[in-house]
């Protein structure tokens, strides 16, 4: 890909990046040698070495230097992609973020109250959260929520939860085997209609809440399909071309009254989309590509224009 061959704007922006570096160096006194990682670097990179001040500043600059351009469309992979069996980014997404917070969620407490209610979103009793700096059990599971795999971190907060209840005396039924949400449930219960079990062990508590939303979340199975999705799309597309992946992409793009739960939604695909075109490099265009792009967009505006009440986001996007 040369620089004749993006569009207008982005030609645009190259010569102005390239004549802002040009001023940079020239401030510096640099005469660089320049290396790039991905297509645009090396259209900049390429820009950069025949831009005429460039050469003439080269030619008289003393101080030498390596300049190393790098592509950041992984960096969007990373914000879109579903990294692995990890059950702290688990919560992260699948939990509402806690009012006036970018980096917290808002756990229910209602469990640990006589409230009796079926509302989600009863605002009655205050949210618990993530962040538990004072209390040294609920810093070290959040640790492992964060270093160990999925299995082995809700193993972590079953052996933290009976811990804790041995120390208070409660009467816990220490039980082997795989860990479910209902038994931690049934742990948590415990705590309930003993306050100062409740006061000392409140930080260990709310994580373990935590977990148990989380893993009763519907949300949660999606992620672990999108987690599938995309590491068979990434051995798609070290073995086809891109419009065979958009190919097998078309058929799961459905309209509103023809998906069920387990479909993906708009917003899903956007993601999707945006997760593809990071991790594919670079994209030989052509008849086929064009073709092939064009249907999922047909596909895709008619399910966002299908969509009887859109979500915040295609509200912005549309």
């Amino acid at each position: 890909v040369g620089l004749s061959a993006l569009p207008a704007e982005l030609r645009a922006a190259v010569r102005a990046l390239v004549g802002d570096l040009d001023s940079l160096f020239t401030a510096l006194g640099l005469r660089e040698e320049s290396f790039a990682v991905g297509a645009l670097s090396r259209v900049v990179a390429a820009e950069l070495a025949s831009y005429a001040p460039a050469k003439n500043r080269r030619r008289t600059a003393t101080n030498k230097a390596s300049v190393i351009f790098v592509d950041r469309t992984l960096d969007l992979a990373g914000a879109v992609g579903h990294h692995g069996d990890n059950l702290a980014e688990k919560i992260l997404s699948v939990l509402p973020k806690l009012p006036g917070h970018k980096t917290d969620v808002m756990v229910n407490m209602v469990e640990l109250t006589a409230l009796q209610t079926t509302d989600e979103t009863c605002s009655i009793i205050a949210p618990g959260c993530l962040a538990q700096p004072n209390d040294p059990a609920a810093k070290a599971l959040w640790e492992s929520f964060m270093n160990l795999k999925q299995k082995e971190a809700v193993m972590e907060a079953r052996r933290h939860l009976v811990e804790a209840a041995s120390r208070e005396n409660l009467p816990i039924k220490m039980s082997m085997g795989e860990v479910t949400p209902e038994q931690l449930s049934s742990y948590i219960q415990l705590f309930k209609n003993n306050l100062k079990a409740l006061e000392n062990h409140c930080g260990l508590l709310q994580l373990v809440l935590a977990t148990v939303q989380t893993l009763k979340h519907p949300q949660t199975s999606k992620w672990d399909n999108f987690l599938a999705f995309e590491r068979l799309l990434l051995q798609t597309i070290g073995e086809s071309e891109m419009p065979s992946v958009l190919n097998q992409l078309l058929p799961m793009i459905k309209s509103y009254n023809k998906r069920t739960k387990d479909d993906y939604a708009c917003e899903d695909f956007l993601v999707l989309l945006v997760y593809i075109y990071s991790v594919v490099g670079e994209i030989k265009c052509g008849k086929e590509l064009d073709a092939a792009e064009e249907e999922v967009k047909k596909a895709l505006v008619k399910a966002i224009c299908d969509e009887p009440e859109p979500s915040p986001l295609l509200q912005k996007i549309t």
